[in-house]
């Protein structure tokens, strides 16, 4: 209540001094004469004749006043009017209930009278300059101009803009930029208030932001009304005639905003903001997110202040360089600043200083706090004290991206409470969240986070938080290799832990397990560096284990070799031999597709030696198969040899899938000594074993076997329809990479009978596709053979 009287009391004070100077004074005089008679208070006086008590006397002592300096430039003087008629105006409102109608009519009869301006009035023109050129944004400048450009009932209203974005990003700048090629539409001035300056005045921040603004319009200090309730009906009073523009730098709450939207059609107020500031939509603002700069954005900054002829001299670096600041402006222009002041340093040399994480918060820095740090610093402090420990974790997180269960196991607390916090740091603008329910940090906020936890966090709480995080990725990825293959010669036993965790696979409308570690795979990979780095030998080498059945359908070939070396090393470090042979002979098969035959050899001999020690029949079996695999390539009658030796210890270990996939093996290799005919026998009972065990997968790659048999024996139809038959099976399995080879396989068949060539084409465009996803040396020789055609 009080704020509405305040208002209408400096919207009288207003009117009363623009009637002053009107050809109606006389008849208006007698009218607010009679008002004032009939009111307490008049004989506190408000003109400039001290003790003037009488309405009429008071009146006219302020007119005359007023006449005295028209023409003058002296606009304070007018101001001290305005502001001593509004102190007696709301004292006779406060003593009298009745007095606010009555003045709300007078003012609505007496108003058509009043002229647009009684004098020139104050133009505030506050809003910082740049002091660099200013790139890119044209997106987000556009998102502006529709924020705020328009006709019909949106030019009459006042518009609220929120630029958002994490700290550093270049919100201020897009703002400045934006209000400078906007000065024609705010003809009454351009106002500008910074939040971060104002802070740690014990909630004093709003009322002396008004304050300001009052001052630039020119209300006297002496004249500024003490609460913030009265200095925001003055401003309004004072922006009601004009079109003004507000921009208010660094907000953190809603409240910050809405005392200083003016009330002048057409006005805007354009803030900057680390968080979104939800609630001012309801106040109809429009929410504009800025994110770091593209490649080419960061590109022409640094062009535009090291000189294009700089950035063409080490383009390779200067692309460097943008990527490890991330597109983050305040990270390129101390970049550009390092380079401009330091003539003995080159762009690649910087580029090798920032390519480690562990200085790169340091190399961004001119002198004293890193700058990027001193830009997050701020935000961080003003996080809760549970929100800012998660940020400092989230540091620490081997992983990149990651669900709220992730961080939730991260900092060793509920899902629901991580939730929460969660989305306090995305409102603080310090982590991105995006559609599908994941979240990361920046790569400089994460260094950030980290520099924070190291200082902060006790000592062992970086391998406790590795510990959860390789905990919980066992858990799901152990449950994904179960749901794909559950037949399948594991070492560890992990039903202890997969018991005690919810499976996210098990329910309808459940992720696919194939395609989450897919989606996971890079994840898994950082886990396992993390806890390799940490001495966390057991999860290392169980994670490993489980996690080939991703590369066993998907060909990610150096991640899959990183993958088993970290599981291998662990398994040595923890003492199990029989871990260390699995892992060892499993190594063996991407160092064979990759050409590295000689070290499959070497890890396949200390398979064997390491199974032998371990005298587990399965898995001597096992490794027999693999060593195989790898004279299948330099010696057939050797692979055959260790084909049949795997076959029989499956049989007597009673694995009847291990034997169906020894004897799939045999047959392959039998067909390479030459033995055509008794490899279609093998193959055709391997097949039927394979199809008995249901698995599919494996019998396809019979199937495909089968018809390179029929190849060599000149059954060229049967040959194909084979073939045929298992790419379209092994593409349902996503068993890409055996696909890939069929495919290769038809190609050369299609050719060899003298088909056209396009007709073969297909073909080699679908494997190309597979090899090319994988990674695969062998992309390069199909893209020629395409390239040729």
């Amino acid at each position: 209540m009080e704020a509405e009287l305040a208002a209408l009391a400096a919207s009288g004070a207003t009117s009363l001094v623009g009637l002053m100077v009107s050809d109606s004074w006389g008849q208006a005089k007698e009218r607010l004469a009679r008002f004032l008679a009939r009111r307490r208070g008049d004989a506190d006086g408000a003109g400039g004749t001290p003790g003037a008590g009488d309405g009429e006397d008071a009146l006219q002592a302020a007119s005359d006043e007023l006449e005295a300096v028209r023409g003058v430039p002296d606009e304070g003087a007018v101001a001290d009017l305005e502001n001593r008629w509004s102190q007696r105006l709301l004292q006779i409102l406060r003593e009298d209930p009745d007095a606010a109608g009555e003045l709300r009519r007078l003012l609505d009869e007496l108003a058509p009278a009043r002229p647009h301006s009684i004098h020139p009035e104050p133009r505030p023109d506050q809003v910082p300059a740049l002091t660099v050129a200013f790139v890119n944004r044209t997106a987000d400048l556009s998102a502006l101009d529709r924020c705020f450009v328009g006709g019909g009932a949106r030019a009459a209203a006042v518009g609220i803009g929120v630029l958002h974005g994490m700290p550093g990003v270049g919100k201020t700048a897009t703002a400045c930029h934006w209000a400078d090629r906007s000065r024609e539409l705010y003809p009454d001035g351009q106002m500008y208030v910074d939040f971060a300056s104002l802070r740690g005045q014990t909630g004093g921040d709003v009322s002396e932001a008004v304050a300001m603004c009052l001052r630039s319009l020119g209300v006297r200090d002496e004249w500024m009304p003490r609460s913030l309730a009265e200095r925001t009906a003055l401003f309004r009073s004072h922006s009601a005639r004009r079109r003004l523009l507000v921009v208010l730098d660094d907000v953190s709450h809603p409240a910050q905003v809405r005392p200083l939207v003016p009330k002048g059609p057409g006005s805007a107020v354009l803030v900057t903001s680390h968080g979104k500031l939800g609630e001012l939509v309801l106040d109809g603002a429009r929410l504009i997110a800025l994110d770091p700069l593209d490649g080419d954005g960061g590109m022409r900054l640094l062009a535009d202040r090291c000189g294009e002829d700089a950035v063409a001299a080490e383009r390779a670096a200067a692309e460097r360089l943008v990527e490890l600041c991330g597109g983050l402006p305040v990270a390129l222009h101390v970049v550009a600043a390092r380079l401009l002041t330091d003539r003995r340093l080159t762009m690649t040399g910087l580029a090798a200083e920032l390519a480690d994480e562990a200085g790169r918060l340091a190399g961004m820095s001119m002198r004293g706090e890193p700058q990027v740090s001193a830009v997050l610093g701020p935000s961080y402090r003003t996080l809760p004290p549970e929100a800012a420990r998660l940020y400092r974790l989230l540091g620490w997180a081997p992983v990149r991206a990651f669900d709220t269960a992730t961080a939730a196991v991260a900092a060793g607390i509920g899902t629901s409470r991580a939730a929460e916090l969660l989305e306090v740091l995305e409102t603080a603008s310090l982590l991105e969240g995006s559609p599908d329910g994941r979240y990361r940090l920046h790569d400089l906020v994460r260094l950030h986070a980290r520099a924070c936890a190291e200082r902060e966090e006790a000592d062992g709480e970086r391998a406790a938080l590795t510990r959860r995080v390789a905990a919980h990725y066992l858990a799901l990825t152990a449950l994904a290799d179960r749901a794909i293959r559950a037949d399948r010669l594991r070492i560890a036993d992990l039903s202890g832990l997969t018991a005690d965790t919810s499976d996210p696979f098990a329910s309808p409308g459940s992720p696919a397990p194939l395609e989450w570690l897919e989606a996971e795979r890079t994840n898994i990979l950082q886990v396992l560096r993390a806890a390799s780095q940490q001495q966390l030998h057991a999860p290392v080498w169980q994670l490993a284990e489980v996690f080939t059945v991703l590369f066993l359908h998907h060909r990610h070939l150096a991640m899959w070799r990183e993958s088993l070396e970290l599981g291998a090393a662990a398994a040595a470090a923890d003492l199990m031999p029989a871990a260390e042979a699995r892992l060892r002979s499993l190594l063996s098969r991407p160092l064979l597709d990759l050409g590295e035959d000689d070290r499959a050899r070497a890890e396949l001999e200390a398979a064997v030696s390491c199974a032998e020690i371990a005298d587990h029949i399965v898995l001597r079996a096992s490794v027999q198969e693999f060593l195989g695999r790898y004279w299948d390539r330099a010696d057939p009658a050797r692979a055959i040899d260790a084909y049949r030796r795997s076959l029989e210890l499956n049989r007597r270990a009673g694995e009847a899938r291990g034997a169906a996939i020894a004897t799939y093996f045999l047959g392959c290799a039998q067909d390479a000594h030459g033995d055509h005919v008794d490899a279609l026998t093998t193959l055709t009972r391997a097949r039927e074993e394979l199809l008995g065990c249901s698995d599919a997968r494996m019998a396809a790659r019979a199937t495909a076997a089968i018809g390179t048999v029929h190849d060599h024996l000149g059954h060229t139809q049967e040959a194909l329809r084979a073939l045929r038959e298992a790419a379209r099976t092994l593409r349902d399995q996503d068993a890409t990479h055996y696909e890939a080879q069929a495919l290769v396989r038809l190609a050369d068949i299609t050719e060899r009978t003298g088909a056209p060539r396009s007709a073969a084409r297909p073909y080699l465009v679908r494997a190309l596709e597979i090899h090319e996803a994988g990674g695969s040396p062998e992309a390069q020789g199909l893209r020629e053979r395409l390239d040729g055609e």
